[in-house]
């Protein structure tokens, strides 16, 4: 019973240390991300990620990487979204930041790859 306390105590603390944005959502210029980004992840592996349909702070979103296709509705605050464990991050001089979260099927191990990418 201790151990599941422990558990559960930890997950609390780490999402405490998360703290949410108390930014609005804004509008943003679809020049700045629309397009087709590349790139390659720190361990070697190739992605890409286009960005469709930007309205408002609205956008669709497509993820490649690996034989892994995403389609998903973003919400884009702060210069970032998400798509599925991947984060987009706005960077200047139309470059991105991506980082994805990777889980290891056999050791359920998580890890963080990192990449930049630029927009072609």
């Amino acid at each position: 019973m201790a151990d599941i306390m422990s558990v559960l105590a930890s997950g609390y603390t780490s999402a405490a240390l998360q703290t949410p944005s108390k930014t609005k959502y804004v509008n943003v210029d679809p020049t700045l991300y629309q397009g087709t980004w590349t790139g390659t992840y720190s361990n070697t592996k190739k992605f890409s990620i286009t960005v469709t349909d930007v309205q408002g702070f609205r956008a669709q979103v497509k993820y490649q990487s690996d034989g892994t296709t995403q389609y998903q509705s973003a919400l884009i605050k702060d210069g970032s979204f998400r798509v599925g464990d991947t984060k987009f991050t706005l960077g200047s001089n139309g470059n991105a930041s991506i980082r994805t979260a990777v889980t290891d099927p056999v050791t359920s191990q998580t890890s963080l790859v990192t990449g930049t990418a630029k927009r072609s």
